[in-house]
C-alpha cells in the first residue's frame, strides 16, 4: 500500500486564527475559556465557553456570499484554505483528471445548530406562516463543509462528510489515510469544523451534566485528570490536514510535517453517552491504530488524550491506556484543558498538535491539574504543568464520542 504524508495544516482555534498562532499558545499553556459573548447566558448553569476570537469571515468568502454560510462551514472555509496554502498547492495548474484524485473528507457533530435553532425560533416566533431561508437547508446539513472546500477549490475527488460525535474529525483524518493509500485518491483535504456555542447546544449539555458550572473562573474549569474536575468546556473552531501520497508529495518538492501509519477505530458498545470504567472501547481503537500501523506500545512516545475533563470519562481512557501500554511510561497530556472541548472538531487541531510534536519534538503539557485523581491507574506518566522537550518519534491521538465511537490516528517522523 502507499505511504501517506502530511503536507498542509490548517486551524481557527480559541486559541488562535492560525496553526503557529495556536501552537505557540498551545507551548504557552494558555486557557482559551472565557465567559460566552455570542448570547445571553443568564438562564444558564454555564456560562463560558471557549470561543474563536476576532475571526473576520471576510479574510475568507465574499461579504455578499456569508449569508449562504453557518459558522461552522465559515470556520471550515478559513482552516481548509490556511492547509492548502501551507501545503503550497496550486490547484488552478491541476487539470481535470488530476482534480478527480483530489478529495475532501470533511467532520461536523453538530453541522449548522446555529442556523437551525435560529430558523426555527423565526417560525415559532413569528405568524406561523412557513416563511423559511432559502439558504437553511444547505446551510444545515453537516456535509456542506465538504462540499464548499470542494466546489472553492474545484476538487473533483472523494467528498464526505464523517458524523461520529466528537470522534468525527479523527474519523475523517483515518478515512482520508485509508483513501490515498488504497490508491483512490493522490490528496485529501481532511479534518473537521464545529460551532456548537449555541443556547440548545448550552441547554442540552447542562441537562445532561456534562459541562463545568466554574463560572467564577472559567481558565481553570477545563481541568482533566484533576480530581475536582466537574465536566467539559464547550469550544469551537476547525482543524485541516493535507494528507498527500508521499511519491506526489516528493515529486512537487512538499514539506513533509510527519507521516502518518495507522489509524484504529472501535466501538464502547455500552451507553448513549456514558463509557465503560474499564475503558474497552478506547483500548480497542488503540490497538487497532498499532496493529494497523505494524508497531508496539513501547514505540509511542506521546498521547494526546480525548480526556474532556469529565469524571467518569477520563478514568475511563486511562484504564484503557493501561490495558495497552501496561508500565510502558508514556507521556499522555490533555490540550482539552487549553482549547476546551471542539466535539467533531477535537480531533482535528489535536492531530495538528500530535503532527507538531513530531515533527518540533514537544510535548505540550496539561493545565489546572492541581489536585491529581487519586483514582488514576498507577505507572501512568501524566505532564502537567509545562511541556516537555523529548525525542517525539511516535504521538498517538485518540477520540471518543457519544454512541460509544472510539477513534485513534497515528503519526511519525518523517524519513524518505
Amino acid at each position: 500500500m502507499k505511504r501517506v504524508v502530511i503536507t498542509g495544516l490548517g486551524a481557527i482555534t480559541p486559541l488562535g486564527n492560525s496553526v503557529n498562532e495556536f501552537w505557540s499558545n498551545i507551548l504557552l499553556g494558555k486557557s482559551g475559556a472565557d465567559r460566552i459573548t455570542k448570547f445571553d447566558t443568564a438562564k444558564f448553569k454555564t456560562h463560558f465557553g471557549c470561543e474563536v476570537k476576532n475571526f473576520e469571515v471576510e479574510r475568507y468568502v465574499e461579504k455578499k456570499e456569508v449569508k449562504k454560510y453557518d459558522l461552522f462551514t465559515q470556520y471550515a472555509i478559513a482552516a481548509s484554505d490556511e492547509a492548502i496554502l501551507d501545503a503550497g498547492l496550486k490547484f488552478e495548474n491541476y487539470t481535470l483528471t488530476q482534480r478527480c484524485d483530489i478529495g475532501v473528507i470533511w467532520a461536523s457533530g453538530n453541522g449548522g445548530i446555529g442556523t437551525f435553532e435560529n430558523q426555527v425560533k423565526e417560525f415559532y416566533t413569528g405568524d406561523g406562516m412557513p416563511r423559511f431561508n432559502p439558504f437553511f437547508i444547505p446551510k444545515m446539513i453537516a456535509d456542506i463543509a465538504a462540499g464548499v472546500i470542494s466546489i472553492r477549490h474545484k476538487l473533483q475527488g472523494p467528498n464526505y462528510c464523517t458524523v461520529s460525535a466528537c470522534a468525527s474529525s479523527n474519523t475523517a483524518i483515518i478515512n482520508a489515510f485509508d483513501t490515498i493509500r488504497l490508491g483512490k485518491a493522490t490528496i485529501i483535504i481532511a479534518g473537521g469544523s464545529e460551532a456548537p456555542i449555541t443556547p440548545a447546544s448550552i441547554g442540552g449539555f447542562n441537562a445532561s451534566q456534562a459541562l463545568s458550572k466554574r463560572n467564577e473562573a472559567p481558565t481553570a474549569a477545563s481541568r482533566p485528570f484533576d480530581a475536582d474536575r466537574d465536566g467539559f468546556v464547550i469550544g469551537e473552531g476547525a482543524g485541516a490536514l493535507v494528507l498527500e501520497e508521499l511519491d506526489h508529495a516528493l515529486q512537487r518538492g512538499a514539506r513533509v510535517y510527519a507521516e502518518i501509519i495507522g489509524g484504529g477505530m472501535a466501538a464502547d458498545a455500552y451507553h448513549l453517552t456514558g463509557t465503560p470504567t474499564d475503558g474497552i472501547g478506547a483500548a480497542l481503537g488503540m490497538t487497532k491504530a498499532l496493529q494497523d500501523a505494524g508497531i508496539s506500545p513501547v514505540k509511542i512516545d506521546y498521547i494526546n488524550a480525548h480526556a474532556t475533563s469529565t469524571p467518569i470519562g477520563d478514568l475511563s481512557e486511562l484504564n484503557g491506556i493501561k490495558k495497552v501500554f501496561g508500565d510502558i511510561p508514556v507521556p499522555i497530556s490533555s490540550t482539552k484543558s487549553m482549547t476546551g472541548h471542539l466535539l467533531g472538531a477535537a480531533g482535528a487541531i489535536e492531530s495538528i498538535i500530535c503532527i507538531l510534536s513530531v515533527k518540533n519534538d514537544v510535548i505540550p503539557a496539561t493545565i489546572n491539574v492541581d489536585n491529581p485523581d487519586d483514582q488514576i491507574p498507577s505507572g501512568l506518566n501524566l505532564v502537567t504543568g509545562k511541556y516537555l522537550e523529548c525525542e517525539v518519534t511516535h504521538a498517538l491521538n485518540n477520540t471518543f464520542g457519544f454512541g460509544g465511537h472510539t477513534a485513534s490516528s497515528l503519526f511519525k517522523k518523517f524519513s524518505a
